[in-house]
């Protein structure tokens, strides 16, 4: 019995496999200037532009977005105005929302300019890593940085995960990621967790451990630094696009040997999160299980950078 079951797991695992859609819709080629005038999006596979993207997923979030991006700005330009040799961008990825988010980003390129803040609507919901890789895919950055539009982790903390980055990128093939971390904050989190989302917490962790990712304590914390190298080489390879995207983004780069930095952040939580826990939980441990099964049986290779539409 236990053979045949496990045979029609990878069965299946096989049959559904599939890529993350790398190709854009008309409208997802460009994006808007301050005085509305539509322009292409960069490529990843151009060379860099830019010190650093900030690429920010939202889906619906016309209310805490806008307290992020306060706080990045003002981050972002009071550090360009100290080093000016110090350039900079910000995507916000709007996935598919049925609120004002693309309007109330569109604002912030009417404030900064084009050049700073540029707004990629995507015409259906993708999933998070979806949002992110295709705002990833249209950075200019040197170095290119995951951020989430709740503003859980302080944005100046930025910092701490670029030093974290110097630290493992020591090879000429200039690839690094570093990962913020909630890891240090974990007793806290199950004193003021239920019992149930403290147990969903717990065995997240051990499927993460077990079928994909070592040595990583917090592979969830959107928070995360990537050198354009390594961005273009795991991000090329991607092929989950809803909440498990970190995990199976970090298992790429671990097969590629891509060395990785955690860097404990400051973190707090933030109401209105789209998570749903239990269901939520229940489909990332089915994805972990599949990314596993999924590369094992071949339904899931790593690819070679390729320039798309």
């Amino acid at each position: 019995q236990k053979p045949l079951f496990l045979l029609k797991v990878l069965v299946v695992a096989h049959l559904t496999a599939g890529m993350a859609n790398l190709s854009r819709h008309e409208k997802e080629k460009s994006f808007l200037t301050a005085t509305g005038e539509k322009r292409p999006f960069p490529s990843l596979h151009d060379p860099h532009s830019r010190e650093l993207s900030v690429v920010i997923p939202a889906y619906n979030e016309e209310l805490r977005m806008p307290v992020m991006l306060d706080e990045a700005m003002e981050y972002l330009e009071t550090r360009q105005k100290k080093t000016p040799s110090f350039t900079y961008e910000v995507i916000v990825v709007d996935d598919g929302s049925r609120d004002r988010t693309t309007e109330i980003a569109l604002e912030y390129t009417k404030k900064y300019s084009a050049d700073k803040v540029r707004v990629l609507t995507l015409v259906k919901n993708r999933g998070k890593g979806g949002a992110v890789l295709m705002g990833t895919l249209s950075s200019r950055g040197k170095l290119i940085l995951m951020a989430d539009a709740d503003g859980a982790t302080k944005f100046s903390d930025i910092e701490k995960v670029e030093a974290g980055l110097k630290d493992v990128n020591s090879g000429p093939e200039n690839m690094a990621i570093a990962c913020g971390s909630r890891a240090h904050l974990e007793k806290e989190s199950v004193a003021q967790r239920s019992v149930l989302r403290t147990f969903l917490m717990y065995g997240f962790h051990f499927l993460v451990w077990f079928f994909c990712v070592r040595g990583i304590r917090d592979t969830q914390c959107g928070f995360k630094l990537f050198t354009r190298e390594a961005a273009l080489k795991t991000f090329s390879s991607l092929h989950i696009e809803r909440w498990a995207f970190d995990v199976e983004l970090l298992y790429i780069a671990q097969c590629f040997k891509i060395p990785i930095a955690e860097v404990a952040v400051t973190w707090n939580e933030i109401e209105g999160s789209k998570l749903v826990p239990f269901w939520s939980w229940l489909q990332m441990g089915r994805d972990l299980i599949f990314i596993r099964l999924r590369y094992f049986t071949g339904a899931w290779k790593l690819q070679s950078p390729q320039k798309t539409d």
